[in-house]
């Protein structure tokens, strides 16, 4: 199965300013909902808290800090599932992962919640395609195969 995260990050690596905040910086919410339909998505419970609607057509599983991510993942009945977690949930679901699906936008926060909230060991990465998002702000997702990451 393929495991999936999916973030939108700016330019110095934060998803959020912090962790209660709706996200409404994001410019690729309609690729999000395109890819992530008929699938599950995992989430950490400050993400799913800020949802602003509810995930249609989508499995939400809401991870918290004492559940294990291979535990969640064997539970899956899906070819993919996504991981859009916060930082923690995302860095706990790190060796599982498999694709990075990642949209950078024209943002610098100097701090909040980053991708990882911790160091991690980098990633041996193929780019697998690139999606344009928003060609008038040069916006685009990179989708990148995971070779190495444990």
């Amino acid at each position: 199965m393929d495991v999936i995260l999916i973030a939108a990050v700016t330019h110095d690596g934060f998803i959020a300013r912090h962790s209660s905040e709706i996200i409404t910086w994001s410019k690729d919410l309609h690729l999000f909902k395109k890819q992530t339909f008929g699938y599950p998505v995992i989430m950490g419970s400050n993400t799913f808290n800020c949802l602003e609607s509810e995930l249609d057509n989508r499995e939400v599983i809401v991870f918290h800090r004492n559940n294990k991510p291979r535990e969640v993942i064997e539970k899956i009945n899906s070819k993919k599932c996504f991981v859009a977690g916060g930082g923690i949930t995302n860095k706990k679901f790190y060796s599982h992962l498999t694709h990075l699906y990642i949209t950078p936008h024209p943002l610098i926060f100097g701090s909040g919640i980053k991708l990882f909230q911790d160091n991690i060991k980098e990633p041996n990465l193929l780019l697998e395609n690139v999606i344009v998002v928003d060609k008038e702000e040069y916006i685009f997702q990179y989708q990148y195969k995971i070779l190495e990451n444990n």
